[in-house]
């Protein structure tokens, strides 16, 4: 599962870095929470933390924000607040409260309970994304092809088809794919990216062993394909 962490202090974020992974979750760090509301469909996640540190006057915007896009469990990390500061956050948007200082057992857990309890919460409010007879539905987190049955996508391999379709006709490199998908950069891992392609090809290519809507631009990366997808037609 993945978090995205937004810490302004360096230490704090690297200390709430090493719980959240420690916990099992990828972490991506964002600058600001209000860029994470405007990326969320490049960059989705499983759960947001967010360490406050109380001089954001926009905070509660900026969670409405959030809150517009997504219904994934936020959990906000603040200095002590009083009662009505703390009843704003949460009547916004934010899950959860918590004042520091927190003890890296207590917040793990936290982070567990929540994603447990909105294991059923749909992650998207945004319509489907439709190129040629391709439908992409963030709401269900299914793809239809013309003519097919609606194909249901594991998390990793929605995040992978929004990518490509969204960067549509251009080449997305693999280390670009492993930063978007799985929310950390690096050279990138062509196996995994290879495997989760080949997956999501086979849900979506009437021949998957001849990709024509999702390519393979060998030495770089994959190219989702306007025409075979049929916006060229």
């Amino acid at each position: 599962m993945q978090a995205i962490l937004v810490a302004h202090d360096p230490e704090e974020r690297e200390i709430l870095a090493f719980v959240l992974r420690h916990g099992g979750l990828a972490v991506a760090n964002a600058p600001a929470l209000e860029r994470v509301a405007a990326r969320w469909m490049q960059r989705p996640a499983d759960l947001i933390v967010v360490a406050w540190d109380g001089e954001h006057e926009t905070v509660l915007d900026d969670i409405a924000a959030v809150r517009a896009v997504t219904q994934v469990p936020l959990l906000l990390v603040c200095d002590p607040l009083g009662e009505t500061a703390t009843c704003d956050l949460l009547q916004t948007g934010a899950d959860l409260v918590l004042t520091r200082p927190v003890g890296p057992r207590l917040l793990a857990q936290y982070a567990r309970t929540l994603l447990r309890r909105a294991h059923a919460i749909p992650t998207f409010r945004t319509p489907p994304l439709d190129v040629g007879r391709v439908r992409l539905d963030p709401a269900s987190r299914t793809v239809a092809v013309t003519g097919h049955e609606p194909q249901r996508l594991t998390q990793l391999e929605y995040r992978l088809l929004y990518v490509l379709m969204s960067n549509r006709e251009h080449v997305v490199p693999v280390e670009v794919i492993v930063e978007r998908v799985w929310g950390y950069s690096g050279e990138g891992n062509r196996d995994l990216v290879r495997g989760l392609v080949s997956r999501l090809r086979r849900k979506i290519e009437l021949e998957p062993d001849m990709p024509r809507i999702i390519e393979t631009i060998p030495g770089t990366g994959y190219r989702f394909s306007l025409a075979e997808a049929g916006e060229l037609a």
